[in-house]
């Protein structure tokens, strides 16, 4: 399989029974070790199509708006539109890399915050009506220069994190929303709806009680200035895991019924974003240099091993200036795996593991205990699908990682008998074999 980098000419590995996403780890890495040891992304599309089946099972009511900035990958913006999702763009290259895919403006939310005049003109000229605004100034610029937009009014939440105001940067106040009504009406804008985000962060599902509440209040303030509401967006916060979605549906479920029911003609949708994604790709990263240390350098974090034992620093070819961009702003969601097998009784060391960059702001964990690694090592992190596909930073000269997908013959059988077909994407898809697996006598050392 060949490995590219985000354009349209992916290709996608269908695996039989007898391969894995293991085996397809382990063959590249092979593949880097013998070629250069570039770091590498493993995305397993079959993922996406388990995660759209777990949501119509169980919040089948809510359309997904898929939010593009998250993972904006080729190959993952198709296999969506492919199971009908709706996009939530925030920006004219979101737009215009969904529109390349045939989706229906109707399909396509902008959702910006802060939009700049001309986007705003290029979603008019695409004919991308609906899109959010949360302030008057957003509100005039609306109005000059896009005449048929549908607008989403974004309220605030109250899920503060930490004492912490998590979701008062954006999102006006139920106060402030008459008072926006009023501008709306001045300057003739369509006002269908109302748009809330609750921070994935937030653990009080009290939250969206309020938030539904109060989107019910300006629905009905709405009313008395004569607009037609039709859309609710609940926004994304989405984690991906079957017991959050299910948590979120048992508590919003029935308030929908009272607020928004069935046959009201409101249209409720959503903006999943990680939720799709962040488990169905795997990083592999490569050891390029090691250093030793004291152990009592290591200040938190994990358990000391004892201060007469060393300490590691370990650097890898990938670090916050690429595909660990949102480490800067949010903790990893990721424990690494050693990919070279050791054993188990193998002494552990406290170690941490930092991006090539040498800058002090490139550490991705700050400590924890893995076995004596050398340059050369592999480290796997997983669930690494959301935020970390973007154009690596011009601060080093390293290289984007390739990206290889992969797609089970079982998730593929699922596709198709759920009706799922795009021409597009089945000249993308091809049959890799289980001999993919490496045998005892294929096996390498991975020193440097």
């Amino acid at each position: 399989m060949k490995g590219f980098l985000d354009d349209a000419n992916y290709s996608v590995g269908l695996l039989d029974e007898g391969t894995n996403l293991g085996n397809v780890i382990d063959n590249y890495v092979y593949e880097h070790t013998l070629t250069g040891k570039n770091a590498f992304f493993v995305g397993d599309l079959g993922k996406i199509v388990k995660k759209h089946s777990q949501w119509q099972n169980i919040v089948a009511q809510i359309k997904p708006f898929y939010t593009v900035k998250c993972n904006s990958a080729p190959a993952v913006l198709e296999i969506l539109a492919a199971l009908g999702t709706g996009f939530a763009c925030s920006s004219k290259t979101e737009m215009a890399l969904v529109q390349e895919l045939g989706v229906s403006p109707e399909n396509i939310i902008y959702i910006s915050p802060c939009k700049q005049v001309s986007q705003i003109k290029y979603a008019a000229k695409i004919g991308v009506n609906i899109m959010t605004c949360d302030n008057e100034v957003e509100l005039k610029k609306i109005a000059r220069n896009h005449p048929n937009a549908k607008v989403l009014l974004h309220i605030a939440t109250e899920d503060n994190i930490g004492g912490e105001e998590g979701n008062m940067k954006f999102g006006t106040t139920l106060k402030n929303c008459r008072h926006l009504l009023e501008c709306a009406k001045e300057l003739d804008v369509q006002i269908i709806g109302v748009k809330f985000h609750v921070s994935s962060a937030c653990k009080e599902s009290q939250v969206y009680v309020h938030a539904l509440s109060d989107a019910r209040c300006v629905f009905d303030m709405a009313g008395e200035f004569g607009f037609t509401m039709n859309m609710l967006d609940i926004g994304g916060g989405f984690t991906g895991t079957e017991f959050q979605l299910e948590e979120v549906n048992h508590v919003i479920s029935p308030l929908l019924d009272v607020y928004f029911p069935e046959g009201s003609g409101i249209k409720i949708i959503s903006e999943p974003g990680s939720y799709y994604v962040s488990s169905a790709f795997t990083l592999a990263v490569n050891i390029i240099a090691k250093k030793v240390v004291e152990n009592d350098k290591f200040s938190s974090g994990v358990e000391k091993t004892g201060s007469d034992e060393p300490a590691f620093m370990y650097y890898m070819n990938d670090g916050v200036y690429g595909s660990f961009a949102s480490k800067l702003s949010e903790d990893l969601d990721t424990i690494p795996e050693v990919h070279k097998k050791y054993k188990e009784d193998e002494p552990l060391f406290t170690s941490s593991l930092w991006g090539p960059s040498c800058d002090e702001l490139d550490q991705i964990v700050e400590s924890c205990l893995l076995p004596e690694l050398n340059v050369g090592d592999w480290l796997i992190f997983d669930n690494m699908g959301a935020d970390s596909l973007h154009e690596p930073s011009a601060f080093n000269d390293f290289q984007r990682p390739a990206i290889y997908y992969m797609m089970s013959f079982s998730d593929w059988y699922e596709m198709q008998d759920a009706g799922i077909t795009s021409d597009t994407m089945m000249k993308n898809f091809f049959f890799v074999p289980s001999c993919i697996q490496l045998s005892q006598e294929d096996s390498f050392s991975s020193e440097a």
